[in-house]
């Protein structure tokens, strides 16, 4: 008797039938626009974070920038862009949620559907075209080693793949079967046969790809990594879900977070609107680290800066003090309880996710004594006169 229910019998729908919530014409910021005005406290705390970063770029020191899937739902694409084009962010890292919008946006140029009206459907993420290429990206990432991030960003920015011969893969299987690859290989082969997918070029037009922060990570060689959960994101509710597949690649993506880490001496942390994924993820990689670290002969990691950035007031608690009494309710904030035991300094910034961006981006121009003009955007629906795939 089986306990399991079969999702290969589940029906999956065209993309382009979903009522999406939100389009990426209406969502983005435009980085060239006036920033939002912020409070005198927030406003000083974005400019400390400015000379934190430049200062940890100067050093080469890590600059980790980890966020929540609403910082691309709200259209803050352009503005990690924009950072990371300038090299001032280092490391980007986001949950299985963030790099299905950013996909989305890329792919079909809209995002974002109701929850409570489609679960009662039967629908709530049972979309064909985000489940199937986003499971392809992670199969054919995987047989060439790559994490989850790396595998989605080279799909968007090449704009599809190569889909091998199911016989060949099978040929490599049985002339290495200890190799590394060998389970991704495996579950690549098992999953061309079952579904039928064509052997050759997988085309892909991402019309929106100059708006995705997983595409342009891939472009810039910036190490982006992505921290699911089985059974969290909508790419489990397709016939081709793969949990294996999703595990190599967020198995990859951790070691992957824990190197920036490591490198983190007089570095910084932003952690943008996740409440859960940030802290959990960075306190196991710190940990980690500083077992390493200890092994060495090292002291621990201890001067970086960490800021938190939420809409939440922190428990009216002041962060830069450590963390507050058990009896006290902000100690239950784990986004800032967390990242106060993590070392460094910590502070937290109660400000909108965008809105904090935006202000950060500006702030950092005009550090470095440039301003951002509308030359420097890329059109956000260019079409590329060749595919990226070959």
């Amino acid at each position: 008797m089986s306990y399991e229910l079969d999702l290969k019998k589940l029906k999956v729908l065209p993309l382009a039938e979903r009522k999406s919530l939100a389009t990426i014409e209406e969502t983005l910021v435009e980085p060239t626009s006036p920033a939002p005005a912020c409070d005198e406290f927030t406003s000083e705390l974005i400019d400390r974070c400015v000379n934190d970063i430049i200062r940890a770029i100067e050093r080469k020191a890590s600059v980790m920038l980890i966020y929540g899937a609403h910082l691309i739902k709200n259209g803050g694409q352009m503005l990690l862009n924009q950072i990371m084009d300038r090299g001032l962010i280092t490391h980007l890292a986001t949950n299985g949620a963030g790099i299905i919008h950013d996909w989305e946006f890329s792919f079909h140029g809209k995002s974002t559907e109701s929850v409570r009206d489609n679960v009662a459907t039967g629908t709530f993420g049972t979309w064909n075209e985000t489940g199937l290429h986003i499971h392809q990206a992670l199969l054919l990432g995987g047989v060439k080693g790559f994490g989850f991030g790396k595998s989605i960003g080279k799909l968007t920015y090449e704009d599809g793949g190569q889909i091998p011969e199911p016989d060949e893969l099978e040929q490599l299987i049985r002339d290495e079967p200890g190799h590394p690859l060998t389970p991704a290989r495996v579950e690549l082969m098992q999953t061309i046969r079952e579904f039928g997918w064509n052997p050759g070029p997988l085309m892909l037009f991402h019309k929106y790809r100059n708006t995705s922060p997983l595409a342009q990570a891939y472009r810039h060689e910036v190490p982006f990594t992505v921290h699911p959960g089985i059974g969290y994101d909508i790419i489990t509710n397709h016939p081709v879900f793969n949990g294996a597949a999703i595990g190599r690649g967020a198995g990859i993506d951790f070691r992957v977070f824990s190197n920036s880490v490591a490198n983190l001496e007089g570095g910084v942390v932003l952690n943008i609107g996740t409440a859960i994924m940030g802290p959990q993820v960075f306190e196991k990689s710190l940990s980690c680290v500083n077992n390493l670290r200890l092994n060495d002969g090292k002291p621990v990691l201890n001067n970086h800066s960490i800021y938190v950035v939420d809409l939440q007031d922190g428990g009216n608690w002041d962060w830069t003090k450590g963390e507050p009494p058990i009896e006290n309710p902000a100690y239950y904030l784990r986004f800032c309880k967390s990242y106060s035991r993590m070392g460094g300094q910590m502070h937290y910034v109660q400000c909108d996710n965008v809105c904090f961006l935006h202000n950060l981006f500006h702030r950092l121009e005009s550090k470095l004594g440039r301003t951002a003009s509308k030359e420097d955007i890329p059109n956000i629906g260019e079409p590329d006169p060749a595919p990226r795939w070959a």
